[in-house]
């Protein structure tokens, strides 16, 4: 176990905790790190984002899709330096990693792991801001000073993500932490969740076309970038289907979490692909599960769906930090 490790590790919480003020170790999510004169260009024409707007400071959620434009992968897209950095659940790093390698072909691009050489932490809280060194100040936005990058993420409360060596993030944690209380990925997850932001497991590959996980009213989808891999497929969706399935927010009363990709029952659900599966799930500070939930609109608005069967726990439907498309007008 390397320094870093083991101060990250000396006070992790053996249960949940909601910290008013947390530090949060983020070395559960992978890294891959893409450089080379193509980059841009390359990433262009697989991600489902506009690429070209990732400077060093402006960060991006995006996604990976299959030909058919399910979701293989999603992630936080940011710069450091002349380098571009897909960061994403480890789990899902190695089969994107060989994928992405296989359609660089003669492009100037490196694709690598680099999960091992930058570490990385959150901070989130009325007093995050005040424990770094500085603090962009709009969702998504970054900066990056003296080797060390701080990235504000949306959530119902400031967020920021740290990137940089280890011996510089040491010395920020350990004077971050005579304020902040640890916390556990779960916390993350939670503040992903209330953020309405999605993750795609192991569990959930190829589950989803971007639009059902609200990805387009996140800004992780363009319509205007021209080809990318599944283009076809979520751009006929947005102009030319109707969607049937979307993204909620809900909190439900069970003892053990749901995992990803557990199905959702609705006995109003007409559908052979039954009412929906669960996205992510984290425990909340009220008790249960707040989780996020690919839904099927008619069954979502009849209000009628619960964990697994007809006997399961019942859904919450909870309010997102952003409306739907048809309720924008």
């Amino acid at each position: 176990m390397n320094n870093w490790q083991a101060l990250v590790t000396d006070n992790t919480p053996s249960q949940p905790v909601f910290p008013a003020c947390a530090l949060t170790d983020l070395a559960h999510l992978g890294l891959i790190r893409v450089s080379g004169d193509d980059k841009t260009t390359f990433l262009q024409g697989q991600l489902t984002s506009d690429i070209r707007t990732v400077s060093a400071q402006q960060a991006q959620v995006s996604s990976y899709c299959s030909p058919k434009g399910r979701m293989l992968g999603s992630f936080l897209v940011f710069q450091r330096d002349d380098d571009l950095y897909l960061q994403l659940p480890a789990e899902r790093l190695d089969p994107l990693l060989k994928r992405l390698r296989m359609f660089v072909l003669r492009s100037k691009v490196t694709i690598e792991d680099a999960s091992g050489s930058l570490a990385r932490f959150g901070v989130s809280g009325d007093c995050a801001a005040a424990l770094l060194p500085f603090a962009p100040g709009t969702d998504n936005t970054s900066q990056t000073r003296d080797g060390i990058t701080v990235i504000r993420l949306p959530g119902d409360r400031p967020r920021f993500e740290v990137v940089g060596p280890e011996q510089a993030l040491a010395a920020l944690w350990t004077q971050a932490s005579g304020q902040a209380q640890q916390s556990d990925r779960g916390f993350w997850a939670l503040m992903d969740i209330r953020a309405g932001m999605p993750t795609v497991f192991e569990t959930t590959a190829e589950a989803f076309v971007p639009q059902m996980a609200n990805l387009q009213l996140v800004g992780g989808v363009s319509f205007t970038k021209g080809c990318y891999t599944g283009q076809e497929v979520v751009a006929r969706m947005q102009y030319l289907g109707k969607l049937k399935r979307r993204m909620y927010r809900a909190h439900v009363e069970t003892d053990e979490i749901p995992a990803p990709g557990t199905e959702i029952f609705s006995p109003s659900s007409e559908s052979g692909q039954g009412a929906g599966r669960i996205v992510d799930a984290a425990a909340s500070p009220d008790g249960g599960f707040e989780v996020l939930a690919v839904l099927q609109i008619s069954s979502a608005e009849a209000a009628d769906v619960r964990l697994v069967d007809a006997n399961g726990p019942a859904l919450k439907l909870l309010d997102l930090p952003y409306v739907f498309e048809a309720e924008s007008a």
